[in-house]
């Protein structure tokens, strides 16, 4: 039986425990993208004009089985960024309004907010969820007392990326909904990673990367608009719209899926990944939460600090954990050159985290070469 690891693309002289940033397509995935790539090289003009939205709806009905929703309330950007800014570009709000968030937010997507807030004077409310997280009922009560009666968004996380914690945030969104605020989560660290259902969820919008922990090519994310909505989100680039080969059927994907020529292989390869990760990532993913849960408990003795959680179900593959003050200002530099370990070291709120992501091929010897490496330095 072939071992997971040799799915995977990656140099086997370093020790990969960065996954969670931009992930590691496998090799049939990535054998799927070229051949789209080189499908599209045999005859351009009968792929973009005649083929291609066929294409893009099978993997519209793949993703949409998968994230439980439905096929025509998706479309299909590079990055959750993008995907953001163009619900941000489409608001309609007041100078008196807010914008309600965590402090645990992507830092690109809170600049993005806070260039909008300087645009239209709407107010960003970065309310605080201390650490460690303790409860459910504790979070929600901290987020919820952001709320006001001038809250008309709230944008959330589902998995945050600084701090890898799992908000739950369903009763958050059934909260927001009995107040009629609008619900906007970044996921993008959920799809392959937790499970995801966003009709259950109930959120207004949703994104999620789908070449982090789905393994896909590089630069294919997701964006679910629920149909209430599809009449008055707009792509922030106008191109041919209803005037161009886009069958839709809706005006709304018509706007958005052309916007000027791009090679958009990697979202063909989205039944692709779906399949690998059914074969060989889903039935082996426990092995992954147990051993972020290992590396918690390691860190915390090593290296002195507190866990930012405690007991629950807070992480899920990843897992962040806060440095000591005396720790080496280019300690991330150390770990690769010294010792081959990519893992990404975090300032957030003027404390510096330490995130270390576990995929399937990655296993105990990784994890023991990061415990070591750390054991020696400190």
């Amino acid at each position: 039986m072939k071992n997971l690891k040799d799915y995977f693309l990656l140099d086997p002289e370093i020790i990969f425990l960065n996954h969670g940033s931009y992930g590691s397509c496998p090799e049939p995935v990535f054998t799927d993208y070229q051949n789209w790539q080189r499908n599209i090289e045999k005859q351009p003009v009968d792929f973009f004009t005649r083929q291609l939205y066929t294409y893009l709806k099978d993997s519209r009905l793949s993703m949409s089985s998968f994230i439980g929703c439905e096929e025509d309330s998706i479309l299909f950007f590079p990055n959750p960024t993008t995907a953001v800014s163009n619900i941000i570009h489409s608001l309609k709000l007041e100078p008196s309004d807010e914008i309600l968030m965590t402090n645990h937010e992507y830092g690109a997507l809170i600049r993005a907010w806070c260039s909008m807030s300087n645009k239209t004077g709407v107010r960003i409310v970065q309310q605080e969820i201390p650490i460690p997280l303790v409860s459910k009922e504790k979070f929600k009560n901290d987020f919820w007392s952001g709320v006001s009666d001038k809250t008309k968004v709230i944008f959330i996380s589902h998995i945050t990326s600084p701090t890898a914690l799992i908000f739950p945030i369903k009763e958050i969104i059934q909260m927001a909904k009995s107040k009629g605020i609008l619900t906007i989560v970044d996921g993008a660290h959920v799809p392959g990673h937790i499970p995801l259902n966003i009709n259950d969820l109930g959120c207004d919008f949703y994104t999620g990367a789908l070449h982090k922990w789905l393994c896909m090519p590089k630069g294919t994310t997701f964006l679910y608009v629920k149909k209430a909505h599809q009449n008055w989100v707009l792509p922030t680039v106008t191109s041919w719209g209803d005037k161009g080969e886009d069958p839709g059927p809706s005006n709304f994907l018509k706007e958005f899926q052309w916007q000027g020529t791009n090679d958009l292989s990697s979202f063909l390869t989205v039944p692709s990944a779906i399949n690998f990760y059914n074969k060989h990532i889903k039935q082996n993913k426990s092995e992954c939460f147990l051993l972020a849960s290992e590396a918690s408990l390691k860190f915390n003795e090593i290296l002195g600090t507190n866990r930012i959680y405690e007991g629950g179900k807070w992480i899920g593959q990843m897992v962040a954990h806060p440095l000591p003050k005396n720790a080496p200002e280019d300690l991330k530099d150390i770990l690769l050159k010294d010792f081959k370990i990519e893992i990404p070291i975090f300032e957030w709120n003027g404390i510096r985290l330490i995130r270390a992501s576990f995929q399937v091929y990655n296993d105990k010897n990784d994890l023991d070469s990061i415990v070591n490496a750390l054991s020696s330095i400190f």
